[in-house]
C-alpha cells in the first residue's frame, strides 16, 4: 500500500533538489508500467484529502499545463469515484486540442477524468469546501512571461482566500523546490497542507518555503532511492538533536568537567546582548561563563549580574581564550574590532556573531585571519543573519534569500569554518559537509535577543566538547523547540529573549 507520513520536527530527513527527484523519477518510470506514478500520486492525494477533511464533499481542483496538473486529473478521479463532488478546472482549457503542449501521461490523466464524467470549467466554482493545487510543480514558477500566470494567480487567490482547506500536490504552485524562494505569496485564510511526492524538497523548509507550504507530508509512491543518488541537504529533527549534554556526563562530575564560556560583547548600551548570551550558555550545561563588556564609557567593569550571580566578569584581556569557548559580538558595536585580530588568532574555540560578523565583513585583513583558522586547527562557528551574511558575502540580502542554502554553503567554504544562517529554516554547513536545514522553531523566535541566546547555546555545547558543526546542529535545533514548546502550551505570555535564556537546558 501507498503510505503517506506527516513531516514533522521529531524525524530528520534526506532532502532532494530538482536534479535528484528528477533522476529518482525517470528509474522508476523505466521500471514501472507506463502511467504508474501518476496513477499512484492521484491516489495518495485522494486518501490524504479523506483522512484531512473526511466530510468535506465539495472539492475543486485546480490542474495547470504540466505532470503536476495530471497527478490533479488523478486525484479528481479518485475523488469522484469516492462519492465526492468534484469542480474540475485546467489552465489550458481555453486552448484547441492541438495546440496544447501537455505531456503524454497528464493528457491520459485528463482523459480518463472525462471519460469518468467529470467535467472541465474556465472558472473556479463559487462553492466549495476543499480545494487542490494541481497547478505548477518542480521546475514550475509563476512568471509574468509564462502563459497561464494571470489565470492561475487569480485562481490562487480564490482558493487561498475562501477559509477552505488547501492541498498542494508535490508542492506549492510557485515555491522553488531547491531554494524556498517564492514567486507567489499566499492570502492565507485556511489550513494548507502539501503533499511532496518521491522526495522531500529542502525549498519547503526554508526561506519562504514553510509559510508557502503549510503542514508537509510525503508520499515516496513506492519507489526506493538508488544508491547513486545522494541528498542534497537533511532536514534536521529531534532524532539527531539529542539536546543539551550536562545529564550525559559522569556522576563525579565537577563544573570544570562541562567547559568554560567566554563573553566578549555588550559595548555601552548593549549590555544586555552579552548578558543574554552568557545566561543562555550557564543554563545550557557551561560548566563557568565568563562575560567581558566592552564597557569603555563607564568608570567600573559590572562586577555582578544580580539576575545571574553565577556569571563571573573580567575585563577583556583577561580572559584565557586558549581555553575558554569563545561567543564574541552580541551587542560588541564597533567597539568590538579592536579586539578580533587578536581573538581571530588565537582563540582556539569560537562562536562569533553580530557585530563581530559586521567587523569582520567591513575588514579585509580580518577576514584574511578567519579563513587562516582552520589550517591552525581552531574550531569556528559564525552565526550571521540574512544581512549579516550578505555584507560577508559582499552581495544583497535578497541575493542570500534566493538561495539560503548556497549561500550558507559559499560562506562555510569561503572561510573554512561552520555557518548558521538564521532565518526560516535555519541552514547549518560546513566545508565537505551535507549542509542541515533546521525543522524546528516558529515565529516566536523573531524578537530581540533571540540570536544572542542562540549564540550563548552554541557555545556551551562547544565547551562540553561537541565539534562545530554538532554543537551548531544540536543548539539550533533546540533553540527552535524552545519556541515551539511555548507555543504549544498556550501561554499568552510573549516569547522573550530572557525567557527563552532561562529554559536553554529544556
Amino acid at each position: 500500500m501507498v503510505r503517506t507520513l506527516k513531516i514533522s520536527p521529531e524525524l530528520s530527513h534526506p532532502l532532494f533538489d530538482i536534479a535528484a527527484t528528477r533522476q529518482i523519477e525517470t528509474r522508476a518510470q523505466a521500471d514501472l508500467p507506463t502511467h504508474t506514478l501518476m496513477q499512484r500520486a492521484g491516489l495518495a492525494t485522494a486518501r490524504l484529502v479523506l483522512a484531512l477533511a473526511p466530510h468535506s464533499q465539495h472539492i475543486w481542483v485546480a490542474c495547470g499545463p504540466g505532470n503536476n496538473g495530471g497527478d490533479g486529473f488523478e486525484a479528481a478521479l479518485q475523488l469522484r469515484r469516492l462519492g465526492k463532488t468534484v469542480s474540475l478546472t485546467w489552465s489550458e482549457s481555453q486552448k484547441d486540442e492541438n495546440t496544447s503542449k501537455q505531456p503524454p501521461d497528464a493528457r491520459a490523466s485528463r482523459l480518463r477524468a472525462l471519460s469518468a464524467g467529470l467535467l472541465i470549467s474556465a472558472e473556479a466554482p463559487a462553492t466549495f469546501d476543499f480545494a487542490i493545487d494541481a497547478l505548477l510543480g518542480i521546475g514550475g514558477s509563476l512568471s509574468a512571461d509564462r502563459p497561464g500566470t494571470l489565470l492561475m494567480t487569480q485562481w490562487l487567490d480564490c482558493m487561498h482566500s475562501s477559509g477552505a482547506t488547501v492541498l498542494c500536490i508535490d508542492l506549492p504552485t510557485g515555491l522553488n523546490a531547491d531554494t524556498g524562494a517564492s514567486s507567489y505569496q499566499a492570502p492565507r485564510s485556511g489550513a494548507l497542507h502539501t503533499l511532496s511526492l518521491l522526495t522531500l524538497k529542502p525549498g519547503l523548509f526554508t526561506a519562504d518555503g514553510r509559510d508557502a507550504a503549510g503542514q508537509v507530508w510525503l508520499n515516496d509512491l513506492s519507489v526506493a532511492t538508488p544508491a547513486e543518488v545522494s541528498p542534497c541537504a537533511q532536514l534536521q529533527g529531534l532524532d539527531s538533536a539529542t539536546g543539551m549534554t550536562r545529564q550525559l556526563q559522569a556522576h563525579a562530575s565537577h563544573k570544570g568537567s562541562f567547559g568554560d564560556v567566554a563573553v566578549l560583547g555588550g559595548a555601552p548600551g548593549m549590555t544586555g546582548a552579552a548578558l543574554l548570551a552568557a545566561r543562555a550558555a550557564l543554563h545550557a550545561g557551561a560548566g563557568r561563563v565568563f562575560v567581558a563588556l566592552l564597557e569603555s564609557e563607564v568608570d567600573s567593569v559590572m562586577q555582578v549580574d544580580l539576575m545571574q550571580p553565577e556569571l563571573m566578569f573580567r575585563s577583556p584581556a583577561a580572559l584565557d581564550v586558549t581555553h575558554q569557548v569563545l561567543v564574541c559580538g552580541c551587542g560588541g558595536g564597533q567597539a568590538v574590532q579592536a579586539h578580533l585580530p587578536a581573538l581571530l588568532a588565537n582563540a582556539t574555540r569560537s562562536v562569533f556573531d553580530a557585530d563581530a560578523l559586521n567587523a569582520i565583513a567591513a575588514d579585509p585583513s580580518l577576514q584574511a585571519l578567519l579563513a587562516a583558522r582552520q589550517a591552525n586547527g581552531h574550531a569556528t562557528i559564525l552565526t550571521p543573519h540574512p544581512l549579516e551574511a550578505a555584507r560577508l558575502l559582499q552581495c544583497r540580502t535578497q541575493d542570500v534569500q534566493s538561495d539560503r542554502r548556497c549561500s550558507a554553503q559559499q560562506l562555510a567554504d569561503q572561510f573554512g569554518c561552520v555557518v548558521v544562517l538564521k532565518g526560516s529554516g535555519s541552514v547549518i554547513a560546513a566545508p565537505g559537509k551535507t549542509a542541515l536545514i533546521n525543522h524546528s522553531g516558529n515565529a516566536l523566535l523573531a524578537s530581540p535577543g533571540t540570536g544572542d541566546v542562540l549564540a550563548g547555546m552554541i557555545g556551551a555545547l562547544l565547551a562540553a566538547g561537541l565539534t562545530a558543526r554538532t554543537a551548531a546542529a544540536q543548539a539550533v535545533f533546540m533553540h527552535g523547540l524552545l519556541a515551539d514548546r511555548w507555543a504549544a502550551n498556550g501561554t499568552s505570555e510573549p516569547l522573550t529573549a530572557s525567557a527563552l535564556a532561562r529554559r536553554a537546558s529544556a
